[in-house]
């Protein structure tokens, strides 16, 4: 650096930039733990919140005075104590008046502080007005007693409390959150005569456990009446631990054929919920509901009433589902990590956290007390003084009247203190004329007492303990309330598999030529009558029901699946099967099978080779399929044959060339894959034109219908008979004319 430059930037401190980084973070980080994010034990309180609580009460607006605008105090807030954005600050105002996000709100708001379907559509702060809450005096009562320490505004003007003198754990009654650098904390609500009866217990009972204390607090209270169905154990190690988790649960109850919710979970917005219903019902995920609708009103804050498709519907599987799909179910991170009496973060048990505050109040009360007993003392002196210029009237009054700087005159004559001189000589002659010896005694002998009783409290611990022990209870008669969240012990809900939630209906699946699907309502479907694209025909089409799987066989004999109730209705063309899954590149697609997992098919090759398997089998990977039916070379994947399950039942297979040969089931091996063995024999000279057109399986009592054209040829399960042969052999031929077959069909 060149002698210049040395010049001008004498007197600074020169660091390496990483080094200048590295503090400068470090800096910003503590500053937003400790000054922005994270609140104090002992108050339970960010710096934000408290600035607004102490400005309040400075502007006058306790819980008796006349509410003045938002505004008013954002100015004082923002131009005193908290220079940040005014949009920051009101927004923490709000919250802390809003009586669904504070269990004990401690500010009171007129005009609109939002709702609990929208927390942040309160009014802007030139339209509002606020004023303290009658518990916020909890937190200002004993300000002016010389409980705090006071240090300057962040202009030096003014001074500020460092804390509130807090006479309740105001830090888990209303909770809070925050994100700071690197940790953050989440303090659940809880009820405040829980809160202090375990405050007692641990005045009581130093060597209280945390088990013991959740005796007394059971769990948090959130302001809302939903449930809380964490289990009891486990909200235990909650506490022990100091993070963990809370579960609260909707409530609801029946109105008619109606399904009402009365109760969501904290911070929920019934409007998000309803959409998330909504969704699934537009999704067709929700057969089971018919509609959905809010009737939340000022008299009934939640009110979601829900409106079953039928009395049939299981309500409590319904609900079951929807507490697992939607926010009527919400679980709540907690994570009790707040700055300790030390000035540190730390994640502390209830224990802990309670005994550290209650060190806090201890020290509270005596520095209150010792400040009393300051007052009491100065008092009595001051009286003493004003006792001897009662009793010394006269001479009192001669040595002012004659002297021009009485107080030295005063002070050796009567063996007064400065100060007894001057209150004796700011006095008032026409008070003094007044005074009355009796008084001045009856006052002295008031708080001689009272400074005994001070002194006593001071001196021992116990009596410092019940003064403590006393105000708690007293606080807690005055604000104290019933639990708003029933701790109930529910299992974790269950959201219901997809077949559940579909209406079981009769479909018709059909398939195309070119491979495009849909699916028809109903069984009595004239597939062939649909509607096609241009140079497009049947292939097949099958009966199952909308709550089962429909498989589809390609041409390299893989399956693939898909629910039949997410296949396109058959007023359009459909949909290619292409678009649901990658089949190998010129594979098409050659038939479709759908059923119940234990339904049995026969699978067959055009070249006469298959096997028994259960329709299991046909689902599973989706997309790239699964190999199914092994091929020879040329073969194709002919339309599988439901197995009915009966005794007896007869497999038939037909060929091109008019051979019909029937033989029993029990022949055929069942295989999850492969190629099979050979149903019908067809000489190797004849491979290249004759093939395998259809199988079928016939059950006794039954009948087989044989499609040649337009034409069905109607055999009975006797008339089977003159074709019965051994698997693999040739079978029988059919009658000239129904040579030419089409396909079999069981009946």
């Amino acid at each position: 650096m060149n002698d210049s430059l040395r010049s001008t930037f004498h007197g600074f401190e020169q660091i390496p930039l990483r080094e200048y980084a590295e503090r400068a973070y470090l800096d910003y980080s503590m500053y937003v733990v400790l000054d922005r994010a994270l609140p104090f034990l002992g108050d339970g309180l960010k710096p934000v919140q408290r600035r607004i609580i102490y400005s309040m009460s400075e502007l006058g607006l306790n819980a008796g005075a006349k509410p003045k605008k938002s505004a008013r105090t954002v100015g004082d807030v923002i131009g005193k104590y908290h220079p940040h954005g005014d949009s920051a600050c009101y927004e923490a105002l709000v919250l802390m008046a809003q009586p669904f996000s504070y269990r004990y709100p401690l500010i009171e708001g007129q005009g609109n502080f939002g709702s609990s379907d929208d927390p942040k559509s309160f009014a802007a702060m030139r339209y509002t007005e606020s004023k303290l809450t009658p518990i916020a005096e909890v937190l200002l009562g004993e300000l002016e007693q010389g409980t705090v320490d006071w240090v300057p505004n962040f202009d030096g003007t003014l001074e500020e409390p460092s804390w509130m003198p807090a006479r309740l754990p105001h830090l888990l009654l209303n909770g809070t959150t925050g994100i700071a650098v690197g940790m953050a904390t989440d303090v659940p609500p809880h009820n405040l005569n829980e809160v202090v009866s375990a405050c007692v217990r641990l005045l009581d009972d130093p060597d209280a456990t945390v088990r013991d204390l959740c005796e007394y607090v059971r769990g948090p209270d959130y302001p809302t009446t939903a449930e809380i169905i964490t289990a009891p154990a486990d909200l235990v190690a909650m506490y022990e631990t100091g993070v963990g988790s809370v579960r609260a649960r909707a409530t609801w109850a029946k109105d008619g054929a109606n399904i009402v919710v009365t109760a969501l979970p904290y911070q929920v917005s019934p409007s998000k919920v309803i959409e998330q219903i909504a969704q699934q019902m537009r999704a067709k995920k929700l057969p089971w509901l018919e509609d959905i609708r809010d009737e939340s009103d000022h008299a009934n804050p939640v009110r979601v009433v829900l409106v079953p498709r039928s009395s049939r519907v299981d309500a409590e599987q319904l609900m079951g589902h929807l507490f697992a799909t939607t926010d009527l179910e919400r679980s709540y991170r907690v994570n009790l990590n707040v700055i300790g009496l030390d000035g540190k973060p730390q994640v502390k048990d209830l224990r802990t956290l309670l005994s550290e505050w209650l060190v806090f109040r201890t020290d509270t009360v005596t520095r209150r007390l010792q400040h009393r007993l300051e007052k009491v003392e100065r008092r009595l002196h001051l009286l003493e003084g004003l006792l001897v210029a009662f009793l010394n009237l006269d001479e009192v009054i001669r040595i002012i009247r004659s002297e021009d700087e009485p107080k030295p005159v005063l002070m050796p004559r009567f063996d007064l203190t400065e100060d007894q001189a001057d209150y004796i000589l700011e006095t008032r002659l026409r008070q003094l004329a007044r005074l009355e010896e009796m008084k001045i005694r009856g006052e002295q002998d008031e708080l001689a007492k009272e400074r005994e009783r001070i002194a006593a409290m001071l001196a021992s611990k116990a009596k410092l303990k019940k003064l403590v022990k006393d105000e708690l209870l007293a606080d807690a008669k005055k604000f104290g309330d019933a639990r708003m969240s029933p701790l109930v012990a529910r299992g974790a809900a269950q959201a219901l598999a997809e077949t559940e939630l579909v209406a079981s209906e009769p479909m018709t699946v059909v398939l195309s030529e070119k491979g495009w699907v849909r699916a028809a309502k109903g069984h009595d479907v004239d597939a062939a009558s649909l509607s096609y694209r241009e140079g497009d025909a049947l292939l097949a089409a099958v009966n199952g029901r909308s709550t089962q799987q429909v498989a589809f066989l390609d041409s390299t004999g893989r399956s693939y699946s898909t629910a039949v109730h997410t296949l396109p209705g058959a007023r359009g063309n459909g949909e290619p099967l292409t678009g649901r899954f990658s089949p190998q590149p010129g594979a098409s697609f050659q038939a479709l099978a759908t059923g119940d997992h234990d339904t049995r098919f026969v699978l067959v090759s055009s070249h006469g080779y298959g096997f028994v398997t259960r329709f299991v089998c046909l689902t599973g990977r989706n997309m790239a399929g699964k190999a199914m039916l092994s091929l020879t070379p040329n073969a194709k994947v002919l339309q599988p044959a439901s197995v009915g399950g009966v005794d007896s039942e007869r497999v038939v297979a037909v060929t091109s060339a008019g051979h019909l040969l029937a033989f029993p089931l029990a022949e055929l091996p069942e295989l999850d894959k492969g190629k099979g063995n050979k149903l019908i024999d067809i000489p190797k000279a004849k491979l290249g034109t004759e093939r395998v057109v259809a199988v079928a399986v016939v059950p006794p009592g039954g009948s087989l219908a044989v499609k040649s054209g337009n034409r069905t040829m109607t055999l009975s399960y006797k008339d089977l008979d003159a074709y019965v042969g051994a698997r693999a052999t040739r079978g029988g031929l059919l009658p000239r004319g129904w040579q030419k077959v089409d396909g079999l069909a069981s009946e």
